[in-house]
């Protein structure tokens, strides 16, 4: 039989595009973990540098001097025993490891994000690593033998810089059978499910509150943050909902809880700005999980969401992405329509989930292993 190593610098059971990743080479070959947490007993440790090495990285990055740069923030010292036939690095920062104990092994490169553009929103980004990324995506892609990547947007933005065409596996969940609840015309529930990141704006969520009719309710199931930035951003997003007498946050549920959670409300909500390329390209878990769970879309006009949205007829799409447009947009609806988007959740579901992509995923390393 085949092994497989899957690298990724994150936390793997709060990472479901990589615990599906998983799931789907289990079926055929033998598949180890490298990630944060130990499984396997292959550990990747988080980057947790003193001042001094923080202060010396940045220098090593100002001045270009990328593999030392590369050597202080990522450089593990694992110990891998196997070798490998297959090596799957998630994001970036994975590839170059990858390299470090290929061996013989093939090399898919799994891109969640366009990396040279991951967050140029924020200044110290772009000043010390945006570079960093262009290098890196630079010297490791040629030498890949199979790239994924989210969706159509960031894929055409990787071939037209880097010369690849990289093979499109979305963030759908498994195909789950169950059938969508009838809206109460007197109280629709709305919900956002996924972690408090203050680039991502969900104060716009609160704020869309203000403009809605006494219909509607607000759910937000935010997972518990690992950053301090986040931390005090959800404790923030708090306080501004503790005057809002619609909004509740409620405990986030287990990934098996999670789509007949969903399956309680009537309209999952997806408003995020697009302050930076990945966001304006997005093509979230939420998204893909809310059509599973059955549940109406209320989105913001990001180019992909839009299209499936009107595709399969599933909800309404803003016109721009303030609060009071979307608020506007879901005014106007009433129950039977959000049963009927509802309805309509039903054959999106079975085209757009995990199965579908684990057939183009397993063929892709069908044919990397020759």
């Amino acid at each position: 039989m085949h092994t497989a190593l899957v690298i990724s610098f994150s936390s793997i059971k709060h990472d479901a595009r990589v615990k599906r990743q998983i799931l789907f080479l289990k079926n055929s070959l033998e598949v180890h973990v490298a990630g944060y947490d130990q499984l396997n007993r292959l550990q990747i440790h988080p980057p947790h540098l003193s001042f001094i090495n923080k202060i010396i990285s940045g220098i090593y990055l100002i001045f270009r001097f990328y593999h030392k740069a590369y050597a202080l923030l990522y450089g593990q010292q694992i110990n891998f025993k196997n070798d490998f036939d297959l090596i799957i690095a998630n994001d970036i920062e994975a590839l170059p490891l990858a390299f470090q104990y290929r061996g013989n092994a093939k090399i898919i490169f799994d891109a969640h994000e366009y990396a040279p553009r991951h967050f140029e929103n924020k200044l110290s980004w772009r000043v010390f690593f945006q570079g960093f990324n262009k290098f890196l995506c630079a010297k490791y892609i040629p030498m890949v033998d199979g790239m994924i990547t989210i969706g159509e947007g960031i894929a055409k933005e990787y071939e037209k810089h880097y010369n690849v065409k990289p093979v499109i596996i979305t963030n759908a969940p498994a195909y789950c059978n169950i059938q969508p609840k009838k809206t109460d015309p007197k109280k629709i529930k709305l919900v956002h499910q996924g972690i408090a990141n203050p680039s991502r704006k969900l104060e716009l969520m609160i704020e869309m509150m203000d403009y809605l009719d006494d219909r509607f309710y607000l759910d937000l199931m935010l997972m518990k943050p690992i950053h301090r930035s986040n931390m005090i951003y959800l404790e923030k997003l708090k306080k501004i909902a503790s005057k809002k007498e619609r909004v509740r946050f409620i405990p986030p549920v287990s990934t098996e809880e999670l789509i007949p959670t969903l399956n309680q409300y009537d309209i999952g909500i997806v408003l995020i700005p697009p302050i930076n390329f990945n966001y304006k390209n997005t093509l979230p878990n939420k998204f893909f999980e809310c059509i599973q769970a059955r549940i109406a879309l209320a989105i913001a006009p990001i180019p992909e969401l839009k299209k499936i949205t009107e595709k399969y007829n599933l909800g309404v799409v803003s016109e721009d992405f303030t609060a009071k447009r979307l608020a506007h947009k879901l005014n106007a609806l009433s129950a039977e329509e959000i049963d009927h988007f509802k309805k309509n959740t039903s054959t999106a579901a079975q085209e757009l989930n995990a199965e579908k992509n684990e057939v183009i995923f397993n063929d892709l390393v069908r044919k990397v292993l020759g």
